[in-house]
């Protein structure tokens, strides 16, 4: 429901669960986004899996040269450094891909 804190920082957290209301003393807070993939904007263009991910070889989807990166890809990894490690990891076979198509 709430973070809590004062001038000093963060203090804790306001938690409810089943109707239950209860706060937990904490020194720091870190807020996950949940796993929601986020892909919707695509309107189906890619295929997703039954959880909303979009289906990939690595980073390559099934469309030849669309290639996805971060959280939209299910992985167990759910951090920033993997998201942007995939979106190099995009990057690098965007250019390949196009450096191919080109040529």
């Amino acid at each position: 429901r709430e973070v809590l804190g004062d001038e000093s920082g963060v203090t804790g957290v306001r938690l409810e669960t089943k109707g239950e209301v209860r706060d937990i003393p904490l020194d720091g807070f870190f807020l996950a986004i949940g796993r929601h993939p986020n892909a919707e904007w695509l309107g189906g263009q890619l295929p997703t899996d039954a959880n909303g991910y979009i289906i990939t070889d690595g980073v390559k989807t099934s469309v030849p040269g669309v290639f996805v990166a971060g959280d939209v890809r299910n992985t167990d990894f759910r951090q920033a450094v993997t998201a942007a490690s995939d979106g190099c990891r995009a990057a690098l076979e965007a250019e390949k891909y196009y450096k191919n198509e080109i040529q």
